[in-house]
């Protein structure tokens, strides 16, 4: 004797909304990455500025080198990261989902940028991109903004919007430095303060 499904509209929309709650509740994945990075960069960011300021004794070549290590350090940290969050499965929600995306399509679009740096370097000559590679801080905070700003909407967070808020308006404070060697510790605060401060945060209220 087959048994008939009996539909129940009013507890479909009831798991539906239920699902959506904890949708809504789940912590952001990935907080690690973005605490590695702005503790990555952020220290990169004040190693630049102690060449520039003539603390270390060593001479601009030397910045290469930084940033180079602090890409290859930050790859690294990104590799484990992506295998610990898949190691820890779970349900990857729309909105963490949407997040991921969002950051993701932040990390390429600096990794072009750099690239795109680097190739006006090679054709016109380093003095030609000075002005370019002093507004590149101030570029990937509107980058960091956008992140935020997308994660602010799918968590639906308040203190997120404030993150993306305050991103945008450190690039036009970074900007405004530009010439001096201070510009480069003023985006090494506004990275520990907008990147890795939330990023440590999340992770914790992830693990809560």
């Amino acid at each position: 004797m087959m048994t008939e499904k009996v539909e129940d509209p009013a507890a479909d929309i009831a798991w539906m909304r239920r699902l959506a709650e904890e949708g809504h509740r789940a912590p952001m994945q990935g907080a690690s990455i973005l605490f590695g990075a702005g503790l990555i960069y952020g220290a990169a960011s004040v190693a630049h500025w102690a060449i520039v300021r003539g603390l270390t004794g060593l001479d601009y070549s030397a910045l290469n080198y930084v940033w180079l290590g602090a890409t290859v350090l930050f790859f690294a940290l990104l590799i484990l990261a992506i295998r610990a969050i898949k190691r820890a499965g779970g349900v990857e929600t729309a909105a963490n989902r949407a997040s991921g995306t969002a950051w993701a399509s932040v990390g390429w679009g600096i990794f072009a940028l750099s690239a795109s740096m680097a190739v006006l370097v090679w054709k016109t000559g380093e003095e030609e991109a000075t002005v370019l590679f002093a507004l590149m801080p101030s570029m990937i905070m509107v980058f960091y903004g956008s992140g935020w700003a997308v994660t602010a909407a799918m968590q639906r967070s308040k203190a997120l919007w404030g993150l993306a808020i305050a991103s945008f308006a450190a690039a036009p404070l970074i900007a405004a430095l530009t010439g001096s060697p201070d510009q480069y510790l003023a985006y090494a605060g506004a990275l520990f303060l907008l990147m890795g401060l939330p990023g440590f945060l999340l992770m914790r209220a992830a693990r809560g």
